[in-house]
């Protein structure tokens, strides 16, 4: 994993932390996704899994289903991911499946991480795809938002 990141990554990464906040409006995990193309957003998300009683609705899902129909492809081949936290299993294959080439996250997930914490299916070599993935932008911010939404469930 390379940790080079390029002078638009932390605005993006940004978006991406207002993005997680929008989830706190229906008591969601905040956690939010972005893909940007050229510049551009194109697809955004944040958990909505208790919004939508749905448990694929994870922001990195939403963002890519969002960039999917932007672009009328299954194919998202030019853009990078900025989600505030590392992909779990289900979202990591979505983003292989999509032909992402490039993931930035914050947080690292120590229970269910699928970028290197707990599995590797980023770069897991027998997939057709593996994209480039950078790991800590903003980490100590997607942390703070995530600590102050599970303290007081947590008591």
């Amino acid at each position: 994993m390379s940790s080079h990141f390029f002078p638009k990554d932390e605005y993006f990464m940004r978006l991406a932390l207002r993005e997680a906040a929008l989830a706190l409006d229906h008591d969601d995990v905040p956690i939010g996704a972005i893909v940007v193309q050229e510049g551009e957003v194109i697809g955004a998300g944040h958990n909505e899994r208790e919004l939508r009683a749905d448990p694929t609705a994870h922001a990195e899902l939403i963002a890519l289903r969002e960039a999917a129909r932007t672009l009328s492809s299954w194919r998202i081949l030019e853009a990078v991911m900025y989600v505030t936290l590392e992909p779990c299993a289900m979202c990591a294959g979505a983003i292989v499946l999509a032909r992402l080439p490039r993931v930035v996250f914050g947080a690292t997930d120590p229970k269910a991480g699928a970028a290197g914490s707990v599995f590797n299916v980023l770069a897991e070599p027998r997939l057709n795809h593996r994209p480039r993935v950078e790991r800590g932008l903003l980490a100590e911010e997607s942390s703070d938002l995530l600590r102050s939404f599970f303290a007081p469930r947590r008591g």
